[in-house]
């Protein structure tokens, strides 16, 4: 007898397009990533922070968020620069970050599921939750 199954690792799935392990991103770390992108050169914890915030009226935790970024960056799916504190601020030198090329893909790959899983769905949904 012959069984065909999916084995799903807790650190990540099995990308049918990367032929590896991809990663899986959680929603929180979607957000995250979604803000990075959004916010360009100027993404550093504070304004991740609020454009979470300010997109989707969740309030987020500044350690969440630095802890969320600490292992983005370990998955390489960011990478970070620290700059000096301008003229006149103190404080803690801010640590910027940018998206790699493989956090837009796995962001990407991320988004495309929940499209396919949602496709056609909505109306359903909607329906189901007396919309």
């Amino acid at each position: 007898m012959t069984f065909n199954y999916i084995v799903v690792y807790p650190a990540g799935v099995v990308s049918r397009r990367q032929g590896g392990i991809l990663g899986y991103l959680g929603e929180f770390e979607q957000l995250i990533l979604f803000s990075v992108l959004q916010l360009g050169n100027g993404a550093y914890g504070v304004a991740i922070r609020e454009t979470i915030e300010a997109r989707t009226g969740r309030v987020v935790s500044a350690g969440a968020i630095y802890t969320a970024l600490g292992r983005l960056e370990e998955r390489g799916l960011v990478a970070s620069r620290t700059e000096s504190p301008q003229e006149g601020r103190t404080g803690r030198p801010r640590k910027f970050y940018r998206l790699r090329p493989d956090g837009a893909r796995a962001l990407r790959e991320s988004y495309d599921t929940i499209q396919a899983m949602a496709g056609g769905l909505l109306p359903r949904l909607d329906e189901l939750a007396g919309g």
